[in-house]
């Protein structure tokens, strides 16, 4: 990608930031520190790399699809889908609140753009390689995009899809593990220690790669490398920083389900909006 390209990409993940921040505020308490770490995973897929993504035909076959396994980083797919056209980013103002089509997990049937229901962790794995197997049989060349969380990753369910996706040479399952290093309780070194990740999933069967998952150029690179094998799984491991780009709760363990008010969302998006974050490294 070329500068203009990337700038414009921090630009949407910013934008993308401001109204998760905004809309888990208003209601006064969610999951930040889990959604903001995946923001530029998602800015990556929906507005660069995905392929037919139409607001107009949310249910459009041949279109590449997402399985956001941890669901509770719902409000950021939400802000990724109103900035694409899904639905009214008047809509992020309701979330989780009563008859709104924004739950706090997502949820297919209620939000235009969801492609799986997900928040009951390690389901979402199995969901994403049933997918993938589908469009396979049917001959559909789509890519089915996979994101679980660390902490997740020490569900069972998760090694069991692992193993059935390597079986059936999924190459058209790209996954990614936001690798924040924390969850609700701490640290995950200390909850349920992954060890050496990497070695994990080669020893599973997947093509396996490791990058900072806030560098806009190295998530693209990483794609495109796990597109072109063109024979295993891959799995993206991705360095985040939970709650990045809210200085009150980045890096905090606590951020994993926070209460805020709206003055302190108010504060945190003007820091947000006057910082110049420049090239991700």
């Amino acid at each position: 990608m070329n500068n203009q390209e990337l700038k414009q990409l921090q630009v949407i993940a910013k934008h993308i930031r401001r109204d998760t921040i905004e809309e888990i505020g208003n209601l006064g308490v969610g999951h930040i520190g889990g959604a903001l770490s995946v923001v530029d995973i998602l800015t990556l897929l929906y507005f660069r790399v995905m392929e037919h993504i139409d607001p107009q035909n949310p249910r459009n076959e041949i279109r590449d699809k997402l399985v956001l396994s941890k669901g509770h980083a719902g409000p950021a797919l939400y802000a990724v889908l109103a900035e694409k056209g899904f639905f009214p980013k008047e809509w992020l103002l309701t979330l989780n609140k009563g008859g709104t089509n924004l739950p706090s997990h997502c949820d297919m049937n209620r939000t235009p753009g969801i492609d799986f229901t997900t928040g009951s962790l390690g389901q979402g794995s199995s969901a994403a390689a049933g997918i993938a197997l589908a469009d396979k049989l049917k001959r559909i060349k789509a890519i089915t995009y996979l994101i679980i969380g660390d902490g997740e990753s020490q569900e069972g369910q998760i090694w069991e899809m692992a193993m059935f996706a390597a079986q059936y040479k999924l190459s058209n399952l790209i996954a990614f593990t936001d690798y924040n290093k924390l969850q609700i309780d701490g640290s995950t070194s200390d909850i349920i220690d992954l060890g050496d990740i990497e070695l994990k999933w080669k020893g599973f069967g997947w093509f396996v790669q490791r990058v900072n998952g806030h560098d806009f150029e190295a998530l693209e690179d990483a794609v495109l490398q796990a597109k072109a094998q063109g024979e295993k799984p891959s799995m993206i491991i991705c360095d985040t920083i939970k709650a990045k780009g809210f200085s009150l709760a980045e890096g905090l363990a606590s951020s994993h389900n926070m209460a805020y008010s709206k003055e302190v969302a108010k504060q945190a998006i003007e820091e947000l909006m006057a910082e110049d974050w420049g090239k991700e490294k």
